[in-house]
């Protein structure tokens, strides 16, 4: 694992990890975890693209080498992070402008994150990406949260479990389980507390992925993603639950590739 920037101290390297090398002019990719999640959750997918594709995966504070920095529990907040490293980590290069394609891919809580770093970048704070996938996530305007898994750790353990993100094995064991409680729940206040400007509208366009069994986000709740650009929106349906991109990483992949216009290897 290797941060993305190039001091200790910058801001890319604190906020953004590349699993795998790729060329200078490679387009790029930002992936943004799921509530809980990690940047090592995308590895698998860093590594399929690589190299034709440059991959920077988010790293929210309060987990794994973050443990010590405190979560984020507002989702525009985590938005302003992220763009700020990748505005540095692209050298702050509109896309669009002669630059190479740059795309936002969020799964579950991770797409509301990347919307709203995308309307940043399209309201001229950093690069603006030249397309969203919203993955595994309702639309903006239908994001809600049970008030009672923000008080209950056992009802927010069985809602990660319902979701198939984590072993049960990890979460019975009490260390384990009290390294990953506090980022969790600070992710779903994040996302309790979370509303959309009813009046933003990204200009990209944007591609919904679903699983046709996740018991999160109803196909319907994933097309209302359609109401969040004035640009091409698709819709994508592959078989699976909420972590569906796990066993259907070669079709992500192929996804992903086409978006930023490289071609699927042979």
């Amino acid at each position: 694992m290797s941060p993305a920037g190039t001091t200790a101290t910058s801001t890319a390297a604190v906020w953004l990890r590349q699993y795998a090398p790729a060329g200078p002019d490679a387009p790029c990719l930002v992936l943004f975890p799921h509530a809980g999640g990690s940047a090592g959750f995308f590895a698998p997918l860093a590594r399929a693209l690589a190299p034709a594709v440059r991959v920077l995966a988010v790293q929210y504070p309060g987990r794994l080498e973050r443990r010590a920095d405190p979560p984020v529990t507002d989702v525009r907040e985590l938005a302003a992070h992220v763009q700020e490293a990748i505005t540095e980590a692209v050298d702050g290069t509109p896309a669009g402008r002669g630059a190479a394609p740059l795309v936002h891919f969020g799964h579950s809580m991770g797409s509301l994150v990347a919307f709203e770093t995308a309307l940043l970048g399209e309201h001229g704070h950093g690069p603006a990406p030249t397309a969203l996938v919203a993955s595994g996530a309702r639309a903006p305007a239908l994001t809600r949260v049970d008030p009672v898994l923000l008080h209950s750790d056992d009802r927010l353990v069985e809602e990660v479990l319902l979701l198939g993100g984590t072993e049960r094995a990890v979460l019975d064991d009490p260390d384990l389980r009290d390294m990953i409680l506090p980022a969790l729940r600070a992710d779903y206040r994040a996302l309790h507390a979370y509303t959309p400007d009813p009046e933003a509208r990204l200009r990209c366009p944007v591609r919904a992925l679903v699983g046709d069994r996740d018991p999160l986000v109803p196909v319907a709740d994933a097309r209302r993603w359609e109401d969040h650009t004035t640009g091409r929106f698709r819709l994508g349906v592959l078989p699976g639950g909420h972590f569906y991109l796990n066993p259907r990483l070669t079709d992500v992949a192929d996804i992903v590739r086409a978006l930023l216009g490289e071609p699927s290897p042979s």
